[in-house]
């Protein structure tokens, strides 16, 4: 199947590494023009260099932004220079997050207020943003990044688990919205992907083994005997960004190997 996203522009939260790099070199390859946000400028430049470096179709393009999505007016800043330089955004990719899982009782309301601010406002307040553009021109994506918790929270999971089950209630909400005026939202439920996530994950351990040998060791653990590739997951992201997925909407997918025992 050949996917081309040319004339289309995807905004990327968390665009810099892992997850959010991979879908942007994704889009990219595909010919649509890409913004990038993320919260430090050192990672954003690393990232527009390792995109321009790459073999892409006429019309393809990156811009890169600062901004710390948990910050409303950063975020209204940060698309008002995104709508100025591309014009539109016709592909959200709600990407921004980070693994906070702790004993529900040692977490603090600052807490509990942090995490929502991250990964269910953030999303919230740029799909407001994107919303009436998709609704005019009668063709729109969001994709939003969960996690398998989403469905099955596990004990000790907090306050992550519940800001994804809530980002999926978001999805549910803005696709039945959203299917009048053919704009697509779906969610991908992320398990053990190789990425930043789990490289943070490895320099918090001991140092006792290689980080190939970390992940080979943790991947063994699951039904597919692996972890999945940061550009496997990209794949998925292409997808539902493209027409090949013009009935696809209200889904949440996991994107786990098997992990999840709830489908």
């Amino acid at each position: 199947m050949n996917i081309s996203l040319e004339g289309r522009t995807a905004l990327i939260t968390g665009g810099s590494l892992g997850l959010g790099l991979a879908m942007a070199e994704a889009f990219y390859s595909a010919g649509a023009q890409v913004a990038l946000l993320a919260r430090r400028q050192g990672p954003l430049d690393e990232a527009e260099a390792s995109l321009l470096a790459k073999v892409a179709p006429r019309g393809a393009a990156v811009a890169t932004f600062v901004c710390d999505v948990a910050d409303g007016l950063q975020i209204r800043e940060a698309y008002a220079q995104v709508v100025k330089e591309f014009g539109t955004v016709d592909i959200l990719v709600n990407n921004a997050g980070k693994a906070a899982t702790r004993p529900f009782e040692s977490v603090t309301d600052e807490e509990w207020q942090a995490d929502l601010d991250l990964k269910l406002f953030a999303a919230i307040r740029l799909s407001r943003l994107v919303w009436p553009h998709m609704k005019a021109q009668k063709w729109g994506r969001i994709i939003n990044l969960l996690n398998i918790a989403a469905k099955a929270p596990g004990a000790n999971t907090a306050p992550t688990s519940v800001s994804r089950a809530a980002g999926m209630a978001l999805s549910k909400v803005l696709a039945n919205e959203g299917a009048p005026h053919n704009i697509l939202v779906n969610a991908m439920l992320i398990g053990f992907i190789k990425s930043d996530q789990i490289r943070r994950r490895y320099d918090a351990g001991d140092g006792s083994q290689s980080f190939a040998d970390f992940v080979a060791a943790q991947g063994a653990r699951l039904p597919m005997g692996r972890m999945g590739e940061a550009e496997e997951a990209a794949n998925l992201a292409l997808f539902l960004a493209s027409e090949a997925a013009s009935y696809i909407t209200g889904c949440a997918i996991n994107m786990d190997g098997g992990l999840s025992q709830v489908v």
